[in-house]
């Protein structure tokens, strides 16, 4: 051990000499096996030094003997923490406790993710690693060996070709590879592909079938637009049409849009509370009180506290709640227009499918009454006008 090291275990305390002969302590002091240091004079005329804990009482014997007296100015070292620490035992357990209740906390497992499932689910592989010993609040020396773990995973659910466990901080990651089992066809009588509305087509194609309508024809619902019978009249076959076909569908909507619309809207006031989470606790530090406001809305924050790959599951959440109110906001009739025909649009959407795509959009009629704008409109849509419709074969055919 270094020789400062080996000071501090001892403690050192730094001394001023007054009166007597100093320079003939120091002599007698040194001359008697006495340890003395930085041995210099002040600004004001006194000795200084420094002398370990032990040297410092055999001291005493050479300050009778000079007529010196001593003034201890300094002390450090390991024996003075001691004694701060025993004048100090609720705030030294407090900081034994701390660390102790780290350690303890950063043992545990505290989530489980798992990755990679697509037909198992999660619960079943949650379930799987339970009985093996991994779940939440388990201790982390307690864990089976992670290859161990994985085969026993494997062998638990079935159609699963690996998995992997791996710990990361407090966190384990669980991934999982499933075997891939080639999905079986399903087996389709025959069929015909009709239309599903009165449109105009604008695009066709026939993967399977023959097709019996071009582009740009127009067609009344329930009409075939590919047919599952192909060959001539005497080698004729039926088949499960298939394919694409898109025309233009006609909406006519009557759309109600009031002149007067009720928002939400902050008001700016604030209130601001401050929490101590531990785990999946929270426990509230600031901002105590009621909630003063009639409306209001809360958004929350949550900082995690980490090291290195370490996700300590302590830290802080910040809660926010702002004052809100409803208000009355008047459009004009142009406005409420557009909002009329966008939850229109919207609705049309929804009934047409999500590949549908408005081309057109025509106003027929339009007029302000009782504060609202009364619409109809027509609505020009290109959409999928398919539908099925079995084949129906007679026998001995």
């Amino acid at each position: 051990m270094s020789g400062q090291g080996a000071n501090w275990l001892k403690g050192m305390v730094t001394v001023h000499i007054r009166g007597g002969q100093p320079e003939e302590l120091v002599n007698r002091a040194l001359a008697g096996g006495l340890q003395l240091s930085s041995i210099r004079w002040t600004s004001r005329g006194l000795l200084e030094f420094e002398i370990s804990v032990s040297d410092f009482f055999g001291l005493r014997t050479y300050l009778k003997e000079t007529g010196c007296r001593v003034h201890v100015i300094q002390r450090k070292g390991l024996p003075f923490l001691l004694v701060k620490a025993e004048k100090r035992k609720l705030f030294a357990a407090g900081i034994v406790l701390f660390f102790a209740l780290i350690f303890m906390l950063s043992s545990l497992v505290w989530s489980i993710e798992v990755q990679g499932n697509v037909k198992l689910s999660e619960d079943q592989i949650r379930l799987a690693a339970k009985q093996e010993g991994l779940y939440p609040m388990q201790w982390s020396f307690r864990l089976t060996d992670a290859d161990v773990l994985s085969k026993e995973l494997v062998r638990k659910l079935p159609g699963s070709t690996w998995v992997g466990v791996e710990k990361k901080g407090t966190k384990v990651l669980i991934q999982v590879v499933e075997s891939t089992i080639p999905n079986q066809a399903s087996l389709q009588n025959p069929r015909h592909l009709v239309a599903s509305a009165d449109a105009v087509v604008t695009e066709i194609i026939a993967e399977a079938g023959r097709p019996v309508v071009r582009k740009n024809t127009k067609v009344k619902k329930d009409q075939t637009l590919i047919s599952g019978t192909i060959g001539g009249e005497e080698n004729s076959r039926t088949v499960v049409a298939k394919g694409k076909v898109r025309g233009l569908v006609w909406y006519e909507f009557e759309v109600a849009s009031p002149m007067i619309q009720h928002v939400k809207v902050y008001t700016g006031e604030k209130k601001v509370k401050w929490f101590a989470v531990i785990g999946s606790r929270a426990l509230q530090v600031s901002g105590f009180g009621k909630n003063e406001y009639t409306a209001s809305e809360a958004i929350r924050y949550e900082q995690k506290a980490s090291w290195r790959d370490w996700s300590i599951p302590i830290g802080r959440m910040k809660e926010t709640v702002m004052e809100t109110r409803m208000e009355d906001r008047n459009l004009t009739e142009e406005e409420a227009k557009t909002v009329g025909i966008l939850q229109a649009k919207a609705d049309v959407l929804i009934k047409a499918g999500s590949d549908a795509v408005i081309r057109d959009e025509i106003v027929l009629h339009e007029k302000a009454d009782n504060g609202k704008v009364y619409m109809k409109v027509l609505f020009e849509v290109e959409q999928s006008i398919v539908k099925e419709m079995p084949l129906v074969q007679m026998q001995g055919e």
